[in-house]
């Protein structure tokens, strides 16, 4: 689900769950940066791209789609910066994203930027992904408490994104998965809006994985609606797959 908000005129989320010719799975959930300047457009063009190509694959393992997927990353990155310097209505644009690939029993979540990956199993979520932030890097330094990040007056400078520059290299992160896991990957639309303690306790709920979703949007939109919210809830019961 990806919703506008409260506050943003456009959307510049684009989120994509795609299977490929052996049954592999890709979600993509990509927050694109430029405003008026193209971050939609780049968004969209990463996604649908990698998603339309990714079905015409025949990969059946994960780390065989994920060398694809970052060789493939790396011409998308190219063409966001050729079609910035292209158009001056696109110049500046790019785009965080979080990738997540998998079969029946294995995953990989893969992220640039500050668009993250979230496994919910045995009632505890876990963040798979770290952003590329500022705030991110101060924390990991010791420079700032948990606490003053949040209200950090620099909190939404990202470091590494798609389209800025010549790196593309995402990281990587090989999980297995259980039944019951719930995988989430989101915008920073919702983990800057609602706490892991509210997730965790929507995630906990009894409902449908489209009505947790729902509920997960909502909850973004009760607090604010700051900006662009998109949750993709991935999970698998049994031998189905199923997603939101």
């Amino acid at each position: 689900m990806s919703d506008i908000g409260k506050v943003r005129k456009i959307n510049e989320d684009t989120a994509g769950f795609y299977q490929n010719q052996k049954g592999l799975y890709l979600g993509i959930v990509a927050d694109g940066i430029g405003g008026n300047r193209g971050g939609d457009v780049a968004s969209a063009m990463v996604t649908n791209h990698l998603g339309y190509l990714f079905a015409e694959t025949d990969y059946e393992q994960p780390e065989e789609a994920y060398e694809w997927l970052q060789k493939q990353l790396q011409v998308e990155n190219d063409l966001l910066i050729k079609k910035g310097h292209q158009y001056v209505d696109l110049e500046g644009m790019g785009t965080t994203i979080v990738c997540f690939l998998a079969s029946e029993y294995s995953c990989i979540i893969a992220n640039i930027g500050d668009s993250r990956g979230y496994r919910f199993r045995d009632g505890k979520l876990l963040q798979i992904t770290q952003d590329h932030s500022l705030v991110n890097e101060l924390l990991k330094e010791g420079a700032i408490t948990p606490e003053e990040a949040k209200h950090h007056p620099q909190k939404n400078v990202i470091i590494k994104t798609l389209g800025i520059n010549h790196d593309s290299q995402m990281d990587r992160h090989t999980l297995a998965i259980q039944k019951g896991d719930i995988f989430m990957l989101c915008s920073d639309g919702l983990s800057k809006q609602v706490s892991e303690t509210e997730m965790t306790a929507i995630l906990k709920e009894k409902i449908s994985i489209k009505e947790k979703c729902s509920k997960l949007v909502a909850l973004a939109n009760e607090h604010g609606g700051t900006d662009n919210i998109t949750v993709l809830l991935i999970s698998r019961k049994g031998g189905d797959s199923q997603c939101a």
